[in-house]
């Protein structure tokens, strides 16, 4: 049996209610970690004429999930709030403890999303929580983990970050703001792997294919099937695993990567 290393340790799983998260939280579980489950409780409406891709899931979900989990704790912050980072990180280490691996998976998906149909507003909303949101928690990760190394209160590990992107990245249509959002999450993983490297924090990133969490409907199965070279649509778990290889000790030499999960999808 490979041992992550992941027993015990404190994972933060931004949008992690349903879907792929949920699956990337369970995968975590299974590994021993404590896992803080972030999602959004007051979710504002959309405006007119613009609809939410992804739904926040309801109380009774979330709670759920914790329970299933064990030694897990639900946390709320809307994330396209300037401060939010550094108050989900005042509530997990209040409830859990200092954080070890920071998943950075809650997006912000709106359509139309057409280059027609582009807005200043609709930019900036996609645009803060796909980010904005993951800098600035990987930014608070990074602050409090050289606190720790100054205080001494750490155990040598140093702490890591998975972001959650999109093969969308590369190129999708009527996916303006939701891919190129993404491609800067991209960007960033690079660059911040960089700026962290001295410090042995490492930041990856995994880009999922088209991944069946209910907005596939059951007639277009065989369509996106199609365009898929390994010729099925991916599971959450496909993700998760990905995730969690990246967050443990047999990927400690590995930074700055994005990798695709997508069955051949967009190479």
């Amino acid at each position: 049996m490979i041992d992550t290393g992941l027993n015990g340790r404190i994972v933060l799983v931004t949008g992690a209610g349903a879907g792929i998260g949920a699956a990337i939280a369970r995968a975590f579980a299974a590994q021993g970690a404590r896992v803080a489950v972030h999602h959004v409780a007051n979710r504002a409406p959309a405006p007119v004429g613009v609809r939410w891709e992804h739904a926040a899931p309801d109380a009774a979900a979330v709670d759920a999930l914790v329970s299933e989990l064990g030694g897990a704790v639900a946390v709320s912050a809307d994330l396209a709030s300037p401060d939010a980072a550094a108050r989900l990180f005042d509530e997990v280490v209040e409830r859990l403890g200092p954080v070890d691996v920071l998943v950075n998976n809650a997006a912000h998906c709106e359509s139309p999303d057409t280059l027609d149909a582009l807005t200043a507003e609709g930019l900036e909303r996609h645009y803060r929580v796909n980010s904005v949101a993951p800098a600035l928690l990987t930014a608070e990760l990074a602050r409090r983990a050289r606190g720790r190394d100054a205080a001494g209160d750490g155990d040598g590990t140093p702490p890591c970050v998975v972001n959650v992107s999109t093969d969308a990245a590369r190129a999708f249509p009527s996916q303006i703001g939701y891919g190129t959002s993404k491609a800067a999450l991209e960007a960033f993983t690079r660059a911040a792997a960089l700026d962290l490297a001295a410090s042995g924090i490492r930041v990856n990133a995994v880009a999922p294919g088209p991944v069946q969490t209910g907005w596939i409907e059951a007639d277009r199965i065989e369509e996106v099937r199609a365009v898929v070279p390994m010729g099925r649509v991916g599971e959450p778990e496909d993700i998760a695993d990905a995730v969690v290889f990246l967050a443990s000790r047999q990927a400690r030499w590995i930074t700055g990567q994005v990798l695709q999960v997508a069955g051949g999808h967009a190479l």
